[in-house]
């Protein structure tokens, strides 16, 4: 078996992760050994976080919706039990979406689920 120098390889492999750790504190982004681990765990939590990121969107459409909703005079849980009843099928991103943006529009979605709860 023929020896194998890993010099530029080793040396490319350790600047990649490196650059990876630009910005983390201490040693985590100088000492390689003490790079990786951070390179890995900070890794990981950005793959946690991108499905985490979902929950804490559909939290913030919620909370809009709710607001909206209560300057309306009635609740979210009954707003959206009556979207379901009017058969009237709106996202809760397209929900919050309209309260912020077209404040008409939601009004006129509210009332016709009052009209729709009325009846």
């Amino acid at each position: 078996m023929p020896r194998v120098k890993r010099g530029v390889a080793a040396r490319r492999k350790h600047n990649a992760v490196l650059g990876m750790t630009k910005g983390h504190r201490m040693t985590k982004h100088t000492l390689y050994r003490r790079a990786h681990e951070s390179m890995l765990k900070s890794l990981s939590y950005a793959y946690a976080h991108r499905r985490e990121r979902k929950g804490d969107m559909r939290q913030l459409w919620i909370a809009r919706i709710n607001a909206a909703t209560k300057a309306e005079g009635m609740k979210y849980s009954e707003l959206i039990e009556g979207l379901k009843k009017a058969g009237i099928a709106v996202n809760r991103k397209m929900l919050a979406d309209m309260a912020v943006k077209e404040p008409a529009a939601f009004t006129n979605l509210v009332t016709i689920v009052k009209g729709k709860a009325n009846s």
